[in-house]
């Protein structure tokens, strides 16, 4: 379980301070996947990077099944994560990086070709990480991820650039490890696929919390997960712009 409580993030100083996350209290349970939904520049990256230990919060707290994670000295044991596609030194291959992993987190011997084959990886594992294809990387973040056997887990959209065969792969995958009690939190964007599988979803807009509840709930509330999503963020059907873009500089000036 991760617990958030009155978190801030603030980014920048005097006038050019920005405030990304600006109070967050949730609770993410064990056994259930929770996806995290919102626009770009709301917050969801944030605020699993705050969750992870990666960022420091600027107020409020995070605590990992009742540990602040920042303090446990092999964190990987405790929560995984895989946030960022790019994050990956391209002259490694995938057996390399994984074998890094598993010292740094002391894992059991051969873990690192468990994870190979689990992420159907095993036939380019001496690659050059730099060659593989955004799908490829993608199954090797979630590998990554599970290095520790932890039993909380967080990805960042880690179905983009999936084929078919990995879009089924990682929702059975995601399925089991909910089934087998672990706290699984994912942002994504693809809202029928949240419906589909999710256990409960949390919706951030303007860096809070605009709707959290199970998915149930808030499809039966709203007639559908992408009618509560134009319901309680309007501007996501009427202004396509990203927050601080050249488009609203230009509005603005």
């Amino acid at each position: 379980m991760i617990a958030v409580t009155s978190l801030v993030r603030t980014f920048g100083r005097g006038k050019n301070a920005r405030t990304t996350l600006a109070g967050i209290d949730h609770e993410f349970p064990d056994g259930a996947l929770t996806y995290l939904i919102g626009l770009n520049g709301t917050g969801k990256s944030t605020l699993l990077r705050l969750m992870s230990g990666v960022l420091a919060p600027t107020a409020g707290t995070v605590w990992v099944d009742g540990r602040d994670l920042r303090r446990e000295p092999m964190p990987g044991r405790r929560l995984g994560m895989y946030l960022d596609a790019d994050g990956f030194h391209p002259g490694h291959t995938a057996r390399r990086h994984l074998r890094w992993l598993a010292a740094a987190a002391q894992a059991p011997a051969g873990r690192a070709e468990d994870l190979l084959e689990l992420a159907g990886l095993a036939a380019v594992a001496d690659r050059p990480i730099g060659g593989y294809s955004l799908g490829m990387r993608q199954r090797l973040g979630v590998a990554s991820a599970l290095v520790g056997n932890p039993r909380t887990i967080v990805l960042d959209e880690p179905m983009n650039g999936l084929d078919v065969a990995g879009v089924l792969w990682l929702r059975a995958l995601l399925r089991d490890w909910a089934d087998e009690g672990r706290c699984v939190i994912v942002a994504d964007h693809d809202l029928a696929e949240i419906q589909r599988s999710g256990d409960r979803v949390v919706l951030l807009e303007d860096g809070r919390i605009a709707a959290a509840g199970t998915v149930a709930e808030i499809a039966q509330t709203h007639g559908g997960i992408e009618r509560a999503f134009l319901e309680l963020v309007p501007r996501a059907g009427t202004d396509h712009r990203v927050p601080g873009g050249a488009a609203t500089r230009r509005r603005r000036a």
